[in-house]
Parts: C-alpha cells; sequence; structure tokens
C-alpha cells in the first residue's frame, strides 16, 4: 500500500485498514516520538523522523501482526530511520572536519563572476520572451505558483503549460548559448 492511496476512492479494505493503522500509529505516536527524542537532540529533526516512519509503517502495514504489540514494531522502524539519520549526519560532519565547508566556499568564490554572468544572460532571454511566455517562466520560478494556477491564469490546460515550459526552457537554454559564443551579458 502507498500512501498515495489517500487521493484515490478507498475500497472498503483499505479504508479499514487505514483506520486500523492510524488507531494504532495515534496511540504510540507520543511513544515513537519520546523513543526518538531519546537519540536526536533536535525536536524538528525528531519530528522529521517520526513523519518518515509514519511512512514506513503505512507501508510495511501489510507486514504488522495484529496479535503482537503496535508500539515495539514501530519503535524498530523509528530506530532504523534514527540510525539513517545519525549516518547521515556523521557523514556530513565528516566532510565539514576534513574542509568540504572551506572548499565548497572557496569555490563559490571562484565561480562567482562567471554564475553572475550566466545570471545576466539569463535575465537578458528571460526579457526577451513575450509577454505571456515571461509571464509563465516569472510565475513558476520566481513566485512559485503551482502549474495548475499558471495554467488557469494562462488559458491552458496543465499539459499545455507543462509543455510550453519545457520549450521555454529550450529557447532560454539556447538563448544562453548564443550569448556564451558571442561573449556578452545579452
Amino acid at each position: 500500500m502507498s500512501m498515495s492511496s489517500d487521493f484515490r476512492p478507498l475500497s472498503g479494505d483499505v479504508a479499514a485498514a487505514q483506520q486500523r493503522f492510524l488507531a494504532l500509529f495515534l496511540r504510540s505516536e507520543r511513544e515513537i516520538f519520546r523513543y526518538v527524542a531519546a537519540l536526536v537532540p533536535s525536536v524538528i529533526e525528531t519530528e522529521e523522523i517520526v513523519q518518515q516512519t509514519a511512512i514506513t509503517l503505512w507501508e510495511k502495514f501489510d507486514a504488522y501482526d495484529p496479535a503482537k504489540p503496535f508500539t515495539p514494531w514501530a519503535c524498530r522502524f523509528a530506530l532504523n530511520k534514527t540510525r539513517q539519520w545519525i549516518e547521515r549526519r556523521q557523514r556530513w560532519q565528516a566532510l565539514l572536519t576534513e574542509g568540504l565547508a572551506e572548499e565548497l566556499a572557496r569555490r563559490r568564490e571562484e565561480l562567482r563572476p562567471e554564475w553572475e554572468r550566466r545570471f545576466a544572460q539569463l535575465e537578458g532571454c528571460v526579457a526577451k520572451l513575450p509577454d505571456d511566455e515571461r509571464a509563465v517562466v516569472e510565475g513558476y520560478y520566481y513566485r512559485r505558483s503551482r502549474i495548475e494556477a499558471l495554467a488557469g491564469e494562462s488559458g491552458r490546460t496543465v499539459e499545455a503549460t507543462y509543455k510550453m515550459l519545457q520549450r521555454i526552457r529550450r529557447v532560454l537554454k539556447h538563448c544562453i548559448e548564443n550569448a556564451e559564443q558571442m561573449g556578452e551579458a545579452t
């Protein structure tokens, strides 16, 4: 089962399984949270791990044996999610202690002139787009509008709006490549 089944009409079996899962999970959620919080220092990260655990529990709910207590079963998954979080954090910490942060900062500063030039080229290319195409690009990339809203505003279908964005990206890429060849900031 997947979480996406929440968005389709549910059969009786799926709805019943979902209700059983929610009842069990909600009764155990505080205990799962306390279990993870004992291992993770941040409340925000603990909440994230508990959310990830809930998703995994729902995906694995078919394997749950209702004759056994739910909370210990759920806490095993929480422990695995917590271990994954700790491993990722330790790898990141190791990279930082090995000078990765300094290297990234140095590299970013080194590349800044190129980024600024390319961004200026992109801005120039966007400015050359017809008004309706520029509005879609600005809505999608700058205002972070949902594609459905942009489709409605432009009178297009969602699919047509996606295709329009794909075509515009190709046009912008070609425009930037031409500006690169001509050595200008458009």
